[in-house]
């Protein structure tokens, strides 16, 4: 589906679908928003094309899991990033790929589903004057999807501080393998935040002159939006560090109680083994074994046996348990 909405110079605000764009390219003048949902990728890839859009870029557009980036071509300054469709509270996402291509006077936005942001922004740019300002619109659109990611991530600091107290009063396997199944979700999230970062971080480096001439405040946006976004990545980076580290102390406690456990059990070894050692002498099949013909050689060795043990438990129980 194409829709369009052109704002004339003469103050107009209209919606409709293509036969806006003859109308914006005939008078130029005005300034038009492109959106394209779910199109099929031959006709998105034409469509893109006949708006002037580098073939390099279209090619990034459509490539499966492009990671978010920005680039300036000479007609178009290409803003690729994440958005969410889906972000439940174990975290795991559904993303979209969406790409902006801020041009003079024009505005295409290219998603295979709904987005949020761009639904929100389609009702309230006009609103809001952000028409005129083609790449001020589109931070503000990346901006609201950042916006969703930061909501959905300190809404889970609640459930990480619930594992944090269940590992620190009663640590088993169960809640192991629910910090191991976030951690690792918390990797893959920070990777895509850490690409949004850099994509805003260049932005900021190289502001493109056509942004800046445009109506409204980019530098104030763009400082705006790589605040969010070095947050966001802040926010992961450090959830990803707590749930390690109680990994790593469930592991400490694991191997503590195991090594207490051993403890035990080398105490009562080196108890018995001297009386597994008299034990074994007097099992021998020999005829010339004095001891065996003692009236009370049975009593006597195994009143020896229980001080040889009384005493190993004793040391034992002072110095190692």
């Amino acid at each position: 589906m194409i829709r369009t909405q052109l704002l004339t110079a003469h103050g107009e605000h209209i919606h409709g679908s293509t036969e806006l764009i003859e109308r914006w390219r005939n008078e130029g003048s005005g300034y038009i928003w492109i959106d394209l949902l779910g199109e099929e990728p031959a006709i998105e890839k034409q469509f893109l094309l006949s708006m002037g859009c580098h073939p390099l870029a279209v090619e990034d557009v459509q490539r499966f899991r492009h990671p978010p980036k920005t680039e300036t071509f000479d007609d178009y300054t290409l803003i690729l990033y994440r958005g969410i469709t889906e972000f439940n509270k174990d975290l795991t996402i559904q993303q979209m790929t969406i790409a902006l291509f801020s041009g003079d006077r024009c505005l295409i936005s290219c998603h295979p589903r709904n987005s949020m942001g761009i639904s929100y922004y389609w009702e309230n740019a006009y609103k809001e004057n952000l028409l005129v300002s083609p790449g001020l619109l589109a931070s503000r659109i990346m901006r609201f999807s950042i916006g969703r990611y930061l909501e959905a991530i300190l809404a889970f600091e609640p459930s990480l501080n619930e594992l944090e107290d269940s590992m620190q009063e009663k640590p088993n396997d169960e809640v192991m393998r629910e910090l191991i199944a976030y951690q690792s979700r918390l990797r893959k999230l920070r990777r895509i935040f850490s690409y949004h970062e850099k994509l805003v971080t260049n932005l900021l480096k190289d502001i493109p002159q056509r942004l800046i001439d445009e109506d409204g405040d980019i530098e104030h946006a763009l400082q705006d939006l790589f605040e969010r976004c070095e947050r966001l990545h802040g926010l992961t980076a450090m959830y990803y560090e707590i749930c390690g580290d109680l990994i790593n102390g469930y592991l400490s406690i694991t191997s503590h109680q195991l090594n207490n456990t051993m403890k035990v059990l080398t105490v009562i070894t080196a108890i018995f083994v001297p009386l597994t050692f008299i034990a074994g002498i007097y099992g021998m099949n020999f005829d010339n074994m004095p001891e065996l013909h003692a009236t009370y050689g049975y009593f006597y060795t195994l009143g020896a046996m229980l001080v040889i043990a009384a005493g190993f438990g004793i040391v034992a129980y002072k110095k190692w348990l």
